[in-house]
């Protein structure tokens, strides 16, 4: 673990945000009437840094119900190659590799890591993103409304405008803030780093860097930004804290750190508050991408798309752990208040 130190509404709540876990699980009800040639099998490849999850949580659900609407079933007119990297990220690129030399039709993906590997990989097999931070800027794309190349998919965020937004909500909360941990799984774009720094200085609060890279980096990171007296901290994570979001909860309450994420599913586990899309939403979004690109479109021509509104999750039950008082206007905005 490394520590750096130095010196953020969209108005309206929709249920749009998104984690992105690998596709697992089989699909298995008839095919949609009209809605693939006959006879036709399509290949779809997933590359992700984690480990599947069994059984298969919402989102993903939600992933395979949209696919099996639209006439894909497993088994039937779709086989899915599978790899997982078990956040060993150096197994990226052989991965991507492997993949790409199976010829899929298409391969869905999340992440800077794995993204990466596969433009690495691959300039012609379609790459649908269901979940970018900073694809401009982090280089996979040209733009976010003519990608330009073989990659297309979805955001997660809106830029710097969502990360200043995150920024005002736990400045509401902590008012007296003015040191701000950020715990960092590695990967992330340079540009979003610079769009963090700036909001942190227009609202004048300085920011300390813990990167954690496994889930035994953890614990160190806690003890590390409490003893930098940070009063809060925001978590730029990625698949290994998505999986250690329970833990992350905890020693949130145990070092008494106020914590924003942008998944509501970090707010189920404990952590004070979320802001950001609806998972469910966007896999089923995902799942529109894949459909499009196997009937014929082409990703270059295939807008990145952007989340237009955002839920707020907080936890009341953690607030008062904390000895916290949830501003009214704060609570009146939430789209769940967990007690």
């Amino acid at each position: 673990m490394t520590v750096h130190g130095s010196a953020l509404d969209r108005p309206g709540m929709d249920r749009r945000r998104f984690l992105l876990i690998p596709l697992a699980g089989t699909l298995v009800v008839p095919l949609a009437a009209g809605a693939q040639p006959a006879g036709k099998v399509w290949r779809i490849g997933y590359l992700f840094e984690q480990q599947p999850p069994d059984p298969t949580p919402g989102p993903l659900r939600a992933f395979e119900d949209a696919l099996r609407e639209m006439g894909y079933v497993e088994g039937r007119n779709l086989v899915v190659e599978r790899r997982f990297a078990a956040f060993k990220w150096d197994r990226l690129p052989d991965l991507a590799a492997e993949l790409v030399r199976l010829k899929p039709d298409v391969i869905v993906t999340g992440g800077s890591p794995s993204i990466g590997a596969l433009k690495q990989a691959t300039t012609t097999v379609p790459i649908v993103m269901a979940w970018a931070i900073d694809p401009v800027g982090a280089g996979f794309v040209t733009s976010l409304a003519r990608p330009g190349g073989n990659i297309t998919g979805l955001c997660l965020t809106t830029g710097p405008e969502f990360i200043a937004k995150q920024l005002e909500i736990l400045s509401q909360i902590v008012p007296k803030l003015s040191r701000l941990a950020i715990l960092r799984q590695p990967g992330r774009s340079g540009a979003e780093t610079a769009a963090l720094e700036s909001a942190a200085r227009q609202l004048g609060l300085t920011i300390l860097f813990a990167d954690v890279r496994t889930s035994n980096d953890i614990e160190g990171a806690f003890a590390t930004m409490t003893r930098s007296r940070a009063g809060a901290f925001l978590i730029l994570g990625g698949s290994m804290t998505w999986a250690s979001r329970q833990q992350i909860a905890d020693l949130a309450v145990q070092h008494r750190l106020p914590g924003i994420h942008l998944l509501r599913e970090y707010a189920e586990a404990g952590l004070l508050l979320t802001y950001g899309q609806n998972s469910v939403a966007q896999y089923r979004r995902a799942a529109t991408y894949i459909d499009k690109i196997l009937k014929g479109a082409r990703p270059a021509d295939l807008p990145i798309e952007q989340p237009t509104k955002f839920e707020l999750v907080i936890n009341l039950k953690t607030a008062k752990a904390l000895g916290l008082t949830i501003p009214p206007s704060l609570l009146q905005r939430a789209d769940q208040v967990i007690e």
